[in-house]
């Protein structure tokens, strides 16, 4: 494996404008017609979300993560594509490494929709193979 280069280094000021939220995915539907996509419906706690995410070839079941909870960045403007408006982006972890994705999830069940903490305050979460 060849690890991925890391990124240029961003400010504090900027981490803390990306709102990184835990919610539960609920339902993993196929998008007709696209290879990779699949829509996921994802419960913030307030309010529930599409996502749509390119791992239909990563996984050979994409259902296998429905109660799942991951994180998602939800501050990102709407974007269609293959005809569904995704509303966030899911973090998931090891594809530019060349390994299959596996999800971004919290260490331990949280309530869904909570923040992300400051840079510099402790952040209870860590990558966890699913």
């Amino acid at each position: 494996m060849t690890t991925a280069q890391v990124k240029p280094t961003i400010s504090p000021e900027v981490l803390n404008q990306i709102d990184i939220r835990v919610g539960t995915i609920e339902a993993v539907s196929d998008v007709v017609n696209s290879e990779k996509l699949v829509a996921l419906r994802v419960n913030f706690g307030d309010h529930k979300r599409t996502v749509v995410a390119g791992m239909k070839r990563e996984r050979s079941n994409p259902r296998e993560i429905e109660g799942k909870q991951a994180l998602f960045v939800v501050n990102l403007p709407p974007h269609k594509m293959a005809g569904i408006v995704s509303e966030g982006m899911l973090f998931d972890i090891g594809y530019p490494d060349g390994i299959t994705p596996v999800l971004a999830v919290p260490e331990s069940r949280v309530p869904d929709g909570p923040e992300q903490a400051e840079t510099g305050e402790h952040v209870p979460m860590f990558v966890h193979e699913v």
